[in-house]
């Protein structure tokens, strides 16, 4: 007879779905809801927008995206608001990245 020689004993570790369903319930219960902005803070955030676009000054960008606000440092390159989209170029990884304007929560020079 053979020894099993030394294996780890995983009991929760055969039901991997059981992992990702966990996962998702606690990603649910740290969504907080997306802010809704008043008229004046649009306004404020369409101005510095604008003014980062012309003078291509860093700004901190805060957003909403899966039910977390998000901040990132970066570069406006482009907005179109008929389209509700904005540019921003990030500045970690240097990457373009499309959003939404209504995703927008809040935005600060650097």
């Amino acid at each position: 007879m053979e020894s099993r020689g030394m294996k780890k004993w995983r009991p929760f570790a055969t039901m991997p779905e059981q992992y990702i369903g966990l996962q998702e319930v606690i990603n649910k219960q740290a969504e907080v809801p997306q802010p809704l902005l008043t008229e004046e803070q649009m306004e404020q955030i369409n101005f510095t927008l604008i003014e980062a676009l012309h003078t291509n000054k860093q700004v901190y960008l805060t957003y909403y995206k899966n039910g977390q606000p998000i901040t990132e440092t970066g570069f406006i390159q482009f907005v179109d608001s008929l389209g509700n989209l904005f540019v921003f170029i990030d500045e970690v990884f240097e990457l373009k990245n499309k959003m939404r304007l209504s995703e927008l929560i809040d935005i600060r020079f650097a």
